[in-house]
């Protein structure tokens, strides 16, 4: 699978997350991935987004590798005509145009997708945009996670609007834009004719708010600041401390899930009180049910309570940290290494699904 797009070739135009995110999408399976970076303003502006401990004389930070493995990196400055002539000399040759530029900055650089047209017919040409195609408004994840509800919806209820700790709307519209550029492929496959793919970062937010959006379109609520709980369901997010002072977390779905539970925990005792027979009453009794089951939990150590409830097939989950989600065998698989102007780098691959071809 991971050489299915070899004889596809890529140029990415697109700097920071979402839009490199596609083109890293393609470079992991097989395409050739040009990443065009900005010689006049030092090349995409996260090489110099490190942490406080990242040494500050490494050629890169960790987030501009995250997101950048197996392309061809050149430094172009496209306000020259030497520069935009290098640009359209790869486009001749191009499947894929990956851009984040606003509309009238790419037409100023004449790399809008009118122009790179004219030069490739049949060229996909996918375009990342903040809140829309004609507006110029800046954008970065952050912004578009408040204005898009995440963030409204996100922490505590005693804190404030929280943002989530990765830049999710970007990765959101990165998924969008490879369907979109994926769809034109199929087409051009069929009617051998380029397209125009288009997505912005608050049609993505919005189109993922999935059962959120729902419940205030539907019923008219407004999701508030629940930390990990879930509206609907019970227990599902509460955090219960284990004898060995780990965390785990529940996600009951149903009433044989929370039969099972308590099995697994020897509280056959809540299985008799009535204010915990349905999901609906549990909802309604989430809290004092949180309690019982906290008391229950802080008698088990964590591996002898997950090992039961996986038996019993109860949704329960153990709260890691970054450092411990590597120790599990699936993650520590899914790394990829490279060199990056002489440092050694480290990332995971973001295409996660398996494909097999007779």
């Amino acid at each position: 699978m991971d050489q299915i797009f070899k004889d596809l070739k890529v140029i990415e135009l697109a700097s920071v997350l979402a839009g490199p995110a596609v083109g890293l999408f393609f470079a992991e399976l097989g395409a050739k991935v040009v990443k065009v970076e900005n010689k006049k303003g030092g090349g995409d502006i996260t090489r110099t987004w490190r942490l406080a401990s990242e040494d500050k004389n490494a050629p890169v930070s960790a987030y501009y590798c995250a997101i950048n493995w197996n392309k061809e990196v050149l430094l172009v400055d496209l306000s020259t005509t030497e520069g935009k002539e290098q640009v359209y000399e790869l486009v001749r040759e191009a499947d894929v145009v990956i851009a984040n530029y606003k509309k009238k900055s790419a037409q100023k650089l004449g790399v809008d997708y009118a122009q790179l047209k004219a030069i490739n017919a049949t060229l996909i040409y996918a375009n990342i945009s903040g809140f829309g195609e004609e507006s110029e408004r800046v954008a970065f994840d952050v912004v578009l996670q408040a204005e898009s509800g995440f963030m409204y919806m996100n922490g505590q209820p005693e804190s404030p609007p929280t943002k989530m700790p990765v830049a999710l709307i970007d990765i959101l519209a990165a998924h969008q834009l490879k369907e979109g550029i994926l769809v034109a492929l199929l087409q051009r496959y069929q009617s051998g004719k380029g397209a125009y793919v288009s997505v912005s970062l608050l049609e993505a937010a919005v189109a993922s708010l999935a059962n959120q959006a729902t419940n205030w379109l539907m019923a008219g609520h407004i999701p508030q600041r629940m930390g990990s709980l879930h509206p609907n369901i019970a227990p599902y997010g509460e955090l219960f401390e284990t004898k060995d002072n780990k965390l785990l977390i529940l996600s009951i779905g149903s009433n044989r899930q929370f039969v099972q539970l308590c099995n697994s925990l020897e509280r056959f005792d809540l299985l008799e009180q009535e204010i915990y027979k349905t999901n609906g009453s549990r909802v309604k009794n989430r809290t004092s049910l949180a309690e019982e089951l906290r008391q229950s939990f802080g008698e088990f150590e964590a591996a002898i309570i997950l090992e039961r409830c996986h038996q019993n097939f109860v949704p329960i989950g153990l709260v890691r940290n970054m450092k411990e989600v590597f120790e599990q065998e699936t993650a520590a698989k899914m790394l990829l290494e490279e060199e990056i102007d002489g440092m050694k780098t480290l990332r995971v691959k973001t295409a996660a699904f398996k494909l097999d071809m007779d």
